[in-house]
């Protein structure tokens, strides 16, 4: 492999590196410093939170949460939504319970049921354009399938020309390894 190529498969290869290693931190390791990730798949809450977007967000005392905040929650069992904070709506029975009643920006009616506090995930720290196609696709064959050997096949690109160098550098090596003749004296 000439000089050129070689530089331009190490320029190619480390690219492609440094976008799985960032692809994995911001999938991943926002877990690692306490947010939890989500997809938005409505445009209720558009135009601060698009469609698509990844969510990240940091879990909040809901005791420290007002009118004007925006909080992740969940909706019913398997459904989790980000709105905003209409009004804060203490329990009449029990002052320690607080329920919130929500909206999303984009509609035009409130939220048909209050939140209640323990349904609180938190509140968005920061959103990501489009990477939550990506984590949607990831997650679902055929999507894991084409990852896992999309990773498979960066990992060879890697290594591969390393185990594979050719006839020249081969012997270049093993002259350079030879250990030097002591003189004669």
């Amino acid at each position: 492999m000439s000089k050129t190529v070689k530089k331009i498969w190490n320029w190619i290869t480390t690219v492609l590196v440094v976008i799985v290693v960032v692809l994995a931190l911001l999938l991943v390791g926002a877990r690692l410093i306490g947010l939890q990730v989500f997809t938005v798949l409505s445009g209720s809450m558009e135009p601060n939170y698009h469609v698509g977007s990844l969510i990240y967000v940091k879990k909040a005392d809901p005791y420290e949460l007002g009118q004007g905040d925006v909080i992740t929650f969940m909706l019913d069992e398997d459904t989790v939504a980000t709105h905003r904070i209409v009004e804060v709506v203490p329990d009449e029975k029990d002052s320690s319970v607080v329920r919130f009643c929500t909206k999303g920006d984009a509609n035009d009616a409130e939220d048909g049921s209050l939140v209640h506090y323990k349904n609180v995930i938190g509140s968005p720290v920061f959103t990501i354009p489009y990477l939550g196609y990506v984590a949607n696709y990831i997650q679902n064959p055929p999507g894991t399938y084409i990852a896992i050997s999309a990773g498979a096949i960066l990992i060879l690109l890697v290594f591969l020309p390393d185990l594979f160098g050719s006839d020249d550098e081969k012997k270049q090596k093993k002259k350079q390894d030879k250990p030097e003749q002591p003189c004669n004296s």
